[in-house]
């Protein structure tokens, strides 16, 4: 049984506003981004603030946390919110296409809560330049 696709978050990068930090234990940077989302449960915007916080050791893996609120409509046609944090990881040599990840969920949507609260969800980025898509697929079980 293959997993459901979800949602799609279209990604821009704000390249000009990088932060960075180079230390003994290794690097961070932080990349501010906006766009868009859409697919069967939301469709809607990422409001600003959206941060995508890379976190680099000694030993060349790097931790990425993606944390941003979207804001627009559910399923049900109701406006909401949907904060969205997703984290991965992946070793040196650059990022992977698509790099893996396991999104968390927190909304104020009726509709969606009882879903995005309780199942299981991972997600796949797709990188290109200063875009990536994520895309959130729920996790399907056999039973």
């Amino acid at each position: 049984m293959s997993d459901k696709l979800i949602l799609e978050v279209f990604v821009d990068l704000d390249s000009d506003n990088i932060s960075e930090l180079g230390t003994e234990i290794g690097g961070l940077v932080m990349i501010p981004f906006s766009g868009t989302a859409r697919g069967e449960i939301f469709n809607g915007i990422i409001l600003p603030g959206g941060v995508d916080t890379q976190q680099e050791n000694v030993n060349g893996v790097r931790h990425l946390s993606a944390r941003y609120m979207l804001e627009g409509i559910d399923k049900t046609g109701e406006k909401c919110k949907i904060f969205i944090e997703n984290n991965g990881y992946f070793t040196e040599g650059g990022v992977p296409n698509p790099f893996k990840t396991v999104p968390t969920f927190r909304t104020d949507s009726k509709a969606l809560a009882p879903y995005l609260h309780r199942n299981a969800f991972r997600g796949e980025g797709y990188p290109s330049g200063d875009q990536v898509v994520i895309k959130i697929f729920e996790i399907l079980t056999d039973g």
